[in-house]
């Protein structure tokens, strides 16, 4: 990180903390991001872990990773890897190792039997359904159940058989006995372990009882010496049973909880459990589909480390929710990606060109700026013939009104070449359809300006038909057609926009582009932002993607507000 992002900022979270430390309560700040490896992080997960190691680097403390892999049903070796992936990309380093909760299972079953030896919990036979059905509602009292007042030596018991694996999934759970009458619904009496016989990607079949989230939780931080434990909003309601599990143990610390407003972003889905079901239904083409929201999709797809750190310090630290428009994100990468990205000329749908009067055979190079916002970039050499593609969409035969681009009888500059004149117009006899435009061009209008001064309203971009290179070109729009696509539930996916994805396979690229290195943003002229594929496509054939457009819908509405 550059020192200017990594300067301190100011919100709620970043004042406790210094507050604490001018105070004493702290030697040196821990924080921690505490992934499940149940799925790939996305952009929601992107603004939590910048400011849980932004923090820590701010204020010369270090933040863990630690991996909450509590769950062996769904967890998995590969969202491990692109977790530690995602988080190096975005620039943040943890240290020696990362950490996982079950490194501490010994300790989190010592600590349950301790609860149950102090009476503090039990063993429950209820079924999950049963628990959810005696829990009550907002303004009834659950329900005890009646196995709450077992004695501590029959809880002792039945808890060892648990771990033994005597009992099946579903068939015993531990809660703990806090109360059933309280206002807030995590202190009913919330299961902390339930039997599941699952392999666990670290620990293998040597425990068939696996911790609950919230249990796991605030014991992980305190062994860990976590100083702030930052949250999203929704665990609010669990701060106290996060502070009652703390006050009946003896723990080596004592962390504290501090929540914060999640990310929430238009025609975008922040639920892991949703972004999942997206997956295995095959409405996307894996989790780094370029339309997902997933940091590895964001990647694939052109996405740079500075726009996304950028864009989640504009969001900011709140504790409202609210929701942010997807245009600041791409107004982020453009001005990003504005900066640094060369620019080349690619023609997505081609139309051929034949100049007429220029010599067959001939080849000559022009000049070509790689990118105008940084001299230091140079330039690159580009080769022009006698045929040449040009975007379908440039030419209109009848044109419309306030149409400057190419048209019969109509002369266009051909960026950095000739200014050209369409002098005929070649179609399929079948068909009807438009295959190629003769034209002539000014020979005296060498790098693409008139010797007497005479003005061309349009410049087209252009590739050498006799260079050109063969290219697929996927563009991308939002993958939900309702900007709050989880406003219908689960039936979110009707709201799957069809035309998120448009393919273009016959696009025509300049042959510095088939060496660009996959990954690589680049710009095309006139087009967008795009970066070729790092998983589709060969060097003979390569496949780019879209990341944004050139028009920026973001600082257009800046402009309106600033004007209003």
């Amino acid at each position: 990180m550059s020192n200017e992002e990594a300067s301190p900022k100011k919100d709620f979270i970043r004042e406790i903390v210094a507050a604490d430390l001018s105070a004493g309560k702290h030697e040196r700040i821990v924080t921690r991001f505490p992934p499940e490896p149940s799925g790939y992080l996305h952009i929601g997960h992107a603004k939590a872990f910048c400011l849980d190691f932004g923090i820590a680097f701010e204020f010369g403390g270090h933040c863990n990773l630690r991996f909450d892999d509590t769950n062996p049903m769904k967890e998995e070796t590969e969202f491990v890897d692109s977790i530690m992936e995602d988080i190096r990309w975005l620039g943040f380093d943890w240290g020696e190792k990362a950490l996982y909760a079950s490194d501490y299972f010994e300790e989190l079953h010592d600590w349950a039997v301790k609860l149950i030896r102090d009476g503090n919990a039990y063993v429950d036979d209820l079924s999950a359904d049963e628990i959810r059905e005696m829990r009550g509602t907002l303004t009834e009292p659950g329900t005890p159940s009646p196995h709450r007042d077992r004695s501590v030596e029959e809880n002792l018991d039945l808890f060892a058989r648990m771990r033994a694996g005597e009992f099946e999934n579903g068939t015993h759970v531990l809660r703990a006995k806090i109360d059933m009458a309280s206002p807030n619904f995590a202190l009913r009496d919330p299961v902390m372990y339930r039997i599941q016989h699952a392999e666990h990607h670290r620990t293998g079949d040597a425990w068939c009882i696996y911790p609950m989230y919230d249990w796991a939780h605030g014991q992980s931080d305190a062994i860990e010496g976590v100083t702030h434990s930052l949250c999203s909003l929704e665990f609010e309601n669990n701060r106290p049973l996060y502070d009652w599990f703390l006050d009946r143990l003896d723990l080596p610390e004592r962390p504290r909880q501090y929540e914060f407003a999640r990310l929430n972003m238009t025609h975008t889905v922040m639920s892991k459990r949703k972004l999942r079901r997206l997956v295995e239904e095959g409405h996307v083409d894996g989790w780094d589909d370029p339309r997902m929201p997933t940091l590895a999709a964001l990647r694939r797809r052109g996405y740079t480390p500075e726009a996304i750190r950028e864009f989640v310090s504009r969001v900011g630290v709140t504790k409202s929710d609210n929701v942010i428009d997807i245009a600041l994100l791409e107004h982020c990468l453009r001005e990003d990606l504005n900066r640094r990205a060369p620019r080349f000329m690619a023609v997505t749908k081609p139309l051929k060109v034949v100049i007429l009067n220029y010599p067959e055979g001939e080849t000559e190079e022009f000049d070509f700026v790689n990118n105008p916002e940084d001299e230091s970039a140079g330039t690159r050499k580009v080769p022009f013939g006698r045929e040449v593609w040009i975007e379908r969409d440039d030419f209109m035969e009848e044109p419309v009104r306030k149409f400057f681009r190419l048209a019969p009888g109509r002369e266009v500059r051909l960026r950095y070449a000739y200014l050209i004149t369409c002098e005929h117009v070649v179609k399929d006899p079948a068909t009807g359809e438009i295959t190629e435009l003769h034209c002539t061009y000014d020979p005296e209008s060498r790098g693409g300006n008139a010797p007497d001064g005479r003005k061309v309203k349009a410049t087209l971009h252009w590739v050498s038909a006799a260079h050109a290179r063969d290219a697929t070109v996927r563009l991308y729009d939002a993958l939900f057609t309702r900007e709050d696509p989880e406003a219908g539930g689960e039936d979110f996916v009707g709201f799957v926009n069809p035309d998120s994805l448009t393919v273009l396979p016959g696009a025509k690229v300049e042959p510095a582009l088939a060496g660009l290195e996959a990954g690589v943003p680049c710009q095309f002229e006139r087009q967008g932002y795009f970066c070729r594929d790092t998983r589709d496509g060969t060097p003979e054939a390569p496949v780019f993607n879209r990341a944004v457009s050139l028009r920026d819908t973001w600082a257009k509405l800046q402009k309106q507000q600033n004007r209003q």
